[in-house]
């Protein structure tokens, strides 16, 4: 009574496919990968980015520490 079924599924790809072709929908599915990997390549980056900066904490005497 719940959630969908494999053959609901594949009617829904069925349709897709018809109503998109597979020339289309390869086109997405690569503009898509290559959006992703710039997406994961940019977080990548971002988190290098944040280790090289040093982080500054206050301790009881409020002056900055550096670690």
């Amino acid at each position: 009574m719940g959630g969908i079924s494999f053959w609901q599924v594949l009617v829904i790809l069925a349709v897709i496919v018809l109503l998109f072709g597979g020339k289309r929908l390869r086109s997405f599915g690569s503009d898509l990968g290559t959006a992703i990997k710039g997406f994961k390549k940019e977080m990548d980056a971002e988190k290098k980015e944040g280790e090289d900066k040093p982080q500054i904490d206050k301790n009881d005497d409020d002056e900055p520490t550096k670690h």
